[in-house]
């Protein structure tokens, strides 16, 4: 099963919030804008195709990476790398 992280940059809020809400289905929020996890090929396929009918094409970025086995042991996080979420929006401690 494929490791991968999605981060993304979206012009409206509106389409930011109900994208985040999405994405929540199928991998953990680890930051504001980052989701990371495994999640399996017809997973990735399906998560694709909903992104790509909810943002604007022409204004919008998702990136989509994936890690390699050997790449995910070095990955460093620095800091506590703990997601919360708060009452007045997210925040990453």
């Amino acid at each position: 099963m494929p490791h991968i992280v999605v981060c993304y940059d979206i012009v409206c809020n509106r389409t930011r919030a109900r994208v985040m809400k999405r994405l929540r289905e199928y991998l953990p929020h680890v930051q504001k804008s980052v989701f990371e996890g495994e999640i399996s090929e017809a997973k990735v396929q399906e998560l694709r195709e909903m992104l790509q009918c909810e943002i604007d094409m022409l204004e919008d970025t998702v990136r989509i990476y994936r890690l390699c086995a050997r790449c995910i042991p070095s990955t460093e996080v620095i800091g506590l790398g703990e997601y919360i979420e708060g009452e007045d929006g997210d925040e990453v401690i």
